[in-house]
């Protein structure tokens, strides 16, 4: 028996209704798989960088962007207050009307709807993620990372950029 879940920053969701995304070409409901979740517990619109080793990631790339960690997820600093602050909501799913859309992220789509099976409140999501093995980084600005890490051999998610500082830029939340 498979779990995945869904995070949210809203409580008492009884029902996830398919919705169209326009990344997406018809409406479903997302799920994530539980070696990813830690991608996924931070608030919303929070920007993040994440990423691991696979069996082809060159050592080179894991001693510089990893050290002792298996996985990273990385945010701006000026998201941290609000990370530490916040409290989510972390809805367990059924596999049984998902399928699997991306592995290497651990993407999955249901195009019905779905009752979550039970839920987690999670109060500290720094701990949260650590619990799921990642360390926790913060950067003044996301996009040098994101560019590194994406020249790399390393495994990656890049997850609301559009709410990241503009490179160069000197400060300023987005994305509220």
């Amino acid at each position: 028996f498979i779990v995945l879940f869904h995070v949210s920053e809203e409580a008492g969701i009884e029902r996830f209704e398919p919705r169209r995304l326009e990344t997406f070409p018809e409406p479903v409901v997302w799920a994530i798989d539980r070696d990813h979740l830690r991608n996924y517990l931070l608030p919303r619109h929070c920007p993040r960088v994440t990423y691991y080793g696979t069996p082809s990631s060159t050592k080179e790339d894991v001693a510089r962007y990893l050290g002792a960690s298996a996985a990273v997820v990385a945010i701006e600093s000026e998201w941290l207050a609000r990370v530490q602050a916040s409290q989510l909501y972390c809805y367990r799913l059924s596999r049984a009307t998902f399928e699997c859309i991306d592995e290497g992220a651990g993407y999955f789509v249901s195009r019905q709807s779905v009752v979550p099976d039970g839920i987690d409140v999670i109060h500290d999501p720094m701990s949260a993620i650590a619990a799921c093995g990642a360390a926790l980084r913060t950067v003044d600005s996301l996009w040098p990372l994101h560019d590194a890490v994406a020249a790399s051999t390393l495994q990656f998610s890049m997850i609301r950029m559009r709410n990241a500082k503009a490179p160069g830029a000197k400060g300023g939340l987005t994305g509220a």
